[in-house]
């Protein structure tokens, strides 16, 4: 026996409850499997200081957003994970936790499940499990010898899980940065492996970062109105932190306070771990490119008339670097955190629409050759701020009226 709904969703994150929010607000039936519990990624996967990088004003979800007192500050991952719950309480989301998907295939009128409660059919199944399910660890990280600790920023909770000893982090975007910093104020020497990110400051002339991007528009634009998409989905996370203090970290500041920066990690034997001399050009290319954002805002600033309402530009100097080293001895690091990104994991769809680098092709979030196969939770699938829990929303409104137009042409043929 088996069960059926209409629709199936797999993943009870903030895609996969903004998609049940919609499908309930057009009376769509419809179940929510979750593997854990809600929001499972953020209670369990994520490092105890962490914050969301994002304003509180930005946590909007369908029908519900942050109430509390502090509009402008960042929240705790428990505080994270219990917004989800009550967001879920609040329409009686049908969250189904504890549930494995094992297995998903196509049938003639739609797609079979399998799961550790038993089999469910559907005739639409979206993929609610978001980009960030398996960390993107390098191949290379094999070559390191076994007395080599390695984790990552899933893995990783709070500095004294780590042995003793010099940390090496690989990787300079938001979680590499913050953990580098957190791991050298613990007394850890630390030396951060650099490779593409994306400087900005945490406030620019009086306003949050984020607010800039609320005015102009900056996170709304659309994937299908962006000349290289694919580069798009492909840029690094904002080196930013949410910080209480509202601070700006960046490679300037970690250099500063002690820790070591360096080029990219290009070679790994049981003695020495080699970087490139890439990182002059690299922090120079942030700066950069930082330079170009914040002029665009200065423009925008003088065009809507706010001149007089914020603060006078002013810019950070660009970052010095001296190269940093060309090797690290392996016998002087004791851990290696690969802060390099993540990736989804489809492994689960028994579909012929995964590539071989476990990836998608779709269209805004409706997958290519499979029809009522559907995506959520990736970067920029619908908008620029897709993987944002402000802008998960935007995406499932669209797909779940892609999903009752399907239902309306079928009812009506």
């Amino acid at each position: 026996m088996s069960t059926h709904h209409t629709a199936i969703i797999v993943g009870a994150g903030q895609a996969g409850l903004a998609m049940s929010r919609c499908l309930t607000d057009r009376s769509i039936d419809h179940v929510v499997l979750e593997r854990g519990r809600i929001a499972e990624r953020w209670q369990s996967e994520r490092w105890d200081s962490l914050r969301l990088l994002t304003p509180n004003w930005m946590t909007r979800l369908p029908g519900y957003s942050y109430r509390g007192p502090d509009p402008d500050g960042y929240m705790r991952m428990d505080q994270v994970a219990a917004f989800f719950r009550d967001y879920a309480r609040s329409f009686g989301a049908p969250v189904q936790d504890e549930t494995t998907v094992h297995r998903a295939v196509a049938t003639e009128s739609g797609y079979r499940l399998e799961t550790n409660h038993g089999i469910l059919t559907c005739r639409f199944l979206i993929a609610a499990t978001g980009a960030c399910a398996t960390p993107n660890v390098p191949g290379i990280a094999a070559a390191l010898p076994p007395g080599v600790h390695q984790t990552t920023p899933k893995q990783y909770k709070r500095p004294d899980q780590l042995p003793e000893g010099r940390v090496l982090v690989v990787g300079a975007s938001a979680s590499g940065v913050q953990l580098a910093r957190e791991l050298h104020q613990s007394g850890r020497p630390v030396t951060l492996a650099v490779g593409n990110h994306v400087r900005l400051p945490r406030r620019y002339r009086g306003l949050n970062i984020h607010d800039w991007f609320d005015l102009m528009g900056t996170l709304d634009r659309r994937w299908d109105e962006i000349d290289d998409i694919e580069a798009a989905r492909r840029a690094p996370s904002l080196q930013l932190v949410g910080s209480p203090t509202g601070e700006t970290i960046d490679l300037d500041l970690l250099q500063r306070e002690g820790v070591q920066l360096a080029g990219r990690v290009t070679s790994v034997d049981d003695h020495a771990i080699g970087f490139d001399d890439s990182l002059p050009g690299i922090v120079a290319d942030a700066d950069r490119r930082q330079d170009i954002l914040l002029s665009r805002i200065d423009r925008w600033a003088l065009n809507n008339g706010l001149e007089r309402e914020i603060d006078p530009i002013e810019r950070r100097p660009h970052i010095v670097t001296d190269g940093g080293p060309d090797r690290l001895d392996v016998a002087s690091v004791s851990t290696v955190l690969w802060a390099t990104g993540y990736r989804p994991d489809y492994s689960w769809l028994g579909l012929p629409v995964v590539d071989a680098q476990g990836n998608i092709d779709h269209d805004g979030g409706i997958v290519r050759g499979a029809t009522g196969l559907y995506l959520m939770g990736l970067p920029v699938m619908r908008t620029r701020k897709s993987t944002y829990i402000d802008g998960v929303g935007d995406d499932a409104r669209d797909l779940a009226l892609d999903i009752a137009q399907a239902l309306d042409r079928a009812a009506a043929a």
